[in-house]
């Protein structure tokens, strides 16, 4: 077995409606803690894979504050007290202001408990035996932050709303920018290598050097020889 196997790994994908957004559970082998990445709007299936697997959340990554991505943080903290929800120091706020976080367009008025970490760009996040890299990349929202980890082969991103496979982000929300979103992508990840997996916030999950190739937004820019 080769250390990039011994430290592969598992995510599990739990969809949440309306908005069929995806929020991950991440753990490595032998280990009963894991990490949560955007807990939607039904958590009980959160809950459900959880107690199923015997598993502990060490904390919840938020990569942005609009509501679909932290419709299930006040259930989570609510079941898991200890476990701190982190999130980039950018978008912050949208946790506790509904019309941030978009929620407020929808008649509901959401709010999230507020954060007990805050990132910056270049930091590291280290829980459930994973150091994730942070990487801020604007456009969709403005503190929109990536958790990426290098632990093993090949490397994976916990990317948001930033990539998607086929497609972008939405750019066109109050704080949004498509030149910063696609500046982003171009510089954050294009430059990683291709076999690099992408979990994003919607849809499947896809790799760095086939959205390089073939997405039809941000694919093959300028200066990149591939």
């Amino acid at each position: 077995m080769t250390d990039s196997e011994r430290t592969e790994p598992r995510i599990d994908v739990i969809v949440s409606q309306p908005f069929a957004e995806n929020s991950f559970v991440a753990r490595l082998p032998g280990r009963r803690d894991c990490v949560v990445f955007d807990p939607g709007f039904e958590p009980r299936k959160i809950f459900t894979l959880l107690e199923a697997e015997s598993l502990e959340p060490a904390a919840v990554l938020i990569t942005h504050g609009h509501a679909d991505h932290i419709g299930g943080n006040r259930a989570m903290k609510e079941r898991w007290p200890d476990c701190p929800l982190v999130i980039g120091s950018g978008d912050a706020e949208k946790l506790t202001d509904p019309a941030k976080n978009l929620s407020s367009r929808f008649g509901t008025g959401f709010i999230s408990p507020a954060a007990d970490v805050l990132l910056e760009e270049g930091d590291t996040y280290a829980a459930a035996g994973f150091d994730f890299e942070v990487l801020k990349i604007p456009g969709h929202s403005v503190g929109h932050v990536v958790y990426v980890w290098k632990g093993g082969t090949p490397w994976h991103v916990f990317g948001g709303d930033v990539l998607f496979a086929g497609s972008v982000g939405r750019s066109d929300f109050p704080d949004g920018d498509f030149d910063q979103l696609r500046e982003g992508i171009h510089e954050k990840l294009f430059t990683m290598p291709n076999d690099t997996m992408v979990f994003p916030g919607h849809g499947p999950a896809t790799t760095v050097g086939h959205e390089k190739r073939t997405n039809p937004f941000v694919g093959r820019p300028a200066g990149f020889d591939w």
